[in-house]
């Protein structure tokens, strides 16, 4: 019965010339595959007429879904083509930035967020659109963005650096999501679902407990104590005179009640604090894949039969989902604005500048300590000042050795990250790391383009050296690389060069003494 009742909706709004023309509009130069409510059409598809769209709808399409990339001819392209022969098909690409989450409220709470954040990096034109469901999608056009940077094309970077803007955006919307949203759930009946209390002394999570107060009618006994709320019930009995309590005796409070520190939010308020338990709001960055498909503006959504319309940006708070109403839709909108050409060159920057190096990667505190100062200038416990004069590929862990063989397969730019950070934390001179990534890339099986490794030589060479990742990151793992125990040990490829190196040292003395005697 769902199903036939979204196929006649459907079908009579689909058949509205100008839902079809903005559809149409929007789908050019756009792989556009159309739904069948449950299953999706064949691939490669796009619409070449207005009224490719009514047609589909009359055998059965529900919704359409069409590529943020954007393609010289979308027909053309298939599976199991390279980057590179992608990359000459690829006219551009448009940021579209997901927003899901559990609840509509906090997905709107984001989407203003991100467009003050857009903002202030000097993105004036954004279009936003209701997902049909509980999100909102945003989008900065690809004419926005500059045609090169660092003798890059930007066409040719994708998925790449649309993914950092969004881990870039999605750093910079979290340091002001929690207040606006604990604002709005304190006082909820929700709000048990949506918050939860910790101890802030030993940071456990708290419970919910009875303060329990009563006077023993028998001999006066005044008496206070604090009950989990689950669990048996319990028989009240006086501590003195071990006389039964009765229920119209006692006075119950709610508490939230730490038992491992035996504190309670009624007598140290302080020591407990509210926080967001829902984690699920987040810039999502699955849209950032190659020919990753989305729901189109002004397509319908098969499970709430609403419609993928578009918001004024300065409008987010406002809009509802009754809004969405199909049959309450006046005049389609442009979910693509007239950016100005490079009016996002300063985001894509920043961003890159961010995530100069892995957005993933985690340095534990303990190793930030020992290596943030240059391997030349750090100092040991146990062994004083540590000096590599002579870095040679003896003292190499073998993880790097296989990847300065050559990668047999994918993984060339995960490669460079660890190449890159590992001799610049050695500090080995930039044109010797240049010299020493350009014969890696000869061995490669496909080499990555000289201008992408000069421009990665460049952007690392404006931030501090940092160290490659540690051994238990999955970044090795990922790219084939089978590690060996005495890596696992070291923790980390530089700490491996160190221990090496003192390791060769301590022998090369012992040999010393034993020629001398």
């Amino acid at each position: 019965m769902k199903e036939e009742r979204i196929r006649a909706v459907a079908l009579s709004y689909y058949s509205r010339q100008d839902i079809r023309q903005n559809m149409m509009k929007f789908a050019q130069n756009r792989e556009t595959v159309p739904r069948y409510f449950e299953g999706f059409g064949k691939r490669p598809d796009a619409l070449q007429f207005e009224s490719d769209v009514f047609e589909l709808a009359k055998k059965g399409a529900t919704s359409f879904h069409c590529s943020e990339e954007l393609w010289k001819d979308p027909m053309d392209i298939s599976t199991g083509l390279t980057d590179e022969q992608l990359n000459v098909m690829r006219k551009a690409w448009d940021l579209l930035i997901d927003i899901d989450s559990k609840y509509f409220d906090y997905s709107k709470i984001y989407a203003e967020i991100l467009v003050k954040v857009l903002r202030q990096h000097g993105v004036k034109n954004i279009g936003v659109k209701f997902s049909g469901s509980k999100g909102l999608h945003i989008i900065v056009p690809s004419k926005a963005f500059p045609k090169e940077l660092s003798g890059m094309q930007t066409k040719d970077m994708f998925p790449e650096w649309p993914r950092l803007i969004c881990k870039y955006l999605g750093d910079k919307v979290s340091l002001e999501l929690k207040e606006p949203i604990l604002k709005l759930i304190r006082g909820e009946k929700q709000k048990a679902e949506q918050l939860e209390v910790y101890c802030n002394k030993c940071n456990s999570l708290a419970e919910f407990a009875n303060k329990i107060t009563y006077v023993c009618p028998s001999c006066q006994t005044r008496s206070e104590s604090v009950h989990r709320l689950t669990g048996a019930k319990r028989i009240l009995r006086c501590l003195i005179c071990s006389k039964k309590i009765e229920e119209n005796q006692i006075d119950k409070r709610e508490v939230s009640a730490c038992f491992a520190c035996k504190a309670n939010s009624q007598e140290n308020p302080n020591q407990f604090k509210e926080r967001i338990k829902t984690q699920n709001i987040d810039a999502d960055i699955v849209l950032v894949s190659p020919r990753h498909l989305f729901r189109m503006p002004y397509s319908l959504h098969e499970k709430t039969a609403l419609a993928s319309v578009v918001i004024d940006p300065d409008k987010i708070k406002d809009f509802e989902l009754p809004d969405a109403h199909p049959m309450k839709i006046s005049s389609p909108k442009d979910f693509i604005p007239d950016a100005k050409e490079g009016e996002a060159t300063q985001l894509l920057i920043k961003a890159i500048e961010h995530q100069s190096i892995e957005p993933m990667m985690e340095l534990d505190k303990k190793q930030k300590q020992s290596f943030s100062k240059p391997i030349g200038a750090a100092k040991s416990k146990d062994f004083g000042e540590i000096v590599i004069k002579d870095l040679t590929s003896e003292l190499y862990p073998p993880c790097i050795k296989t990847i300065l063989a050559g990668m047999k397969s994918d993984g060339r730019k995960r490669a460079l990250f660890i190449l890159l950070n590992f001799f610049r934390s050695l500090k080995v001179e930039p044109e010797k790391i240049q010299e020493i990534l350009e014969e890696w890339n000869k061995k490669n099986y496909e080499p990555l383009k000289s201008g992408y490794i000069k421009a990665q030589l460049a952007w690392h060479a404006k931030s501090p050296a940092r160290l490659p990742p540690n051994f238990d990151k999955p970044h090795y793992r990922e790219i084939g690389i089978v590690l060996m125990p005495q890596e696992i040990k070291a923790k980390n490829p530089v700490s491996y060069v160190i221990r090496r190196n003192f390791a060769l040292q301590n022998s090369a003395k012992r040999k010393t003494r034993k020629t001398k005697k």
